[in-house]
């Protein structure tokens, strides 16, 4: 059985200079542990907001270091320094633009400031990439509406079986005719 990797990359200046502790790269580690039953291993990186950080970042995870998913948390927002979502469609070769409406969907039930949000996702050859919001509380929400989905489409790029623990997200998965 191959063990999944997963990226989690935190995107903030304050991060990177060690100015507060990474709460939401952590919050998408323990939610992960919640949700999956199969193993994984986390492949986990702070950096700065900058463009050409993030591309080679994210490149190295898919490319280098294998990582079947990579999520991203933080510069979605609509500031100057937020260019996350710019350097995750640099990389991509297919966009997913349906992880980013469900995720804004799902946000404006709870803020209405959820439509300056700019979450994306895309494929980088064997690599789903996906953009969560900033906020530990947002980041939950996020990935609770997007997560089922997310097993059957690394199924469909022939990655590892993800498995999950049904009492706390449900993947969906056709069943076989």
């Amino acid at each position: 059985m191959t063990i999944a990797k997963i990226g989690i990359v935190t995107v903030s200046d304050r991060a990177s200079a060690g100015i507060y502790e990474d709460i939401s790269g952590k919050a998408i580690i323990e939610t992960l542990n919640q949700y999956l039953t199969s193993e994984w291993e986390p492949v986990y990186e702070v950096i700065p907001d900058e463009q050409a950080v993030i591309e080679a970042t994210l490149k190295k995870m898919a490319d280098e270091q294998g990582c079947c998913l990579v999520v991203t948390t933080g510069g979605t927002g609509p500031a100057k320094r937020d260019v996350t979502p710019e350097a995750t469609e640099a990389v991509c070769h297919r966009m997913m633009p349906g992880f980013g409406e469900l995720m804004r969907a799902e946000s404006l039930k709870f803020v209405p400031t959820a439509i300056l949000s700019r979450q994306t996702a895309g494929l980088r050859d064997d690599t789903l990439i996906v953009n969560l919001p900033g906020k530990p509380k947002s980041i939950r929400e996020c990935l609770d509406a997007v997560f089922p989905a997310i097993p059957y489409c690394i199924d469909l790029m022939e990655g590892p079986f993800l498995e999950c623990d049904e009492a706390v997200i449900k993947p969906f998965r056709p069943k076989a005719k």
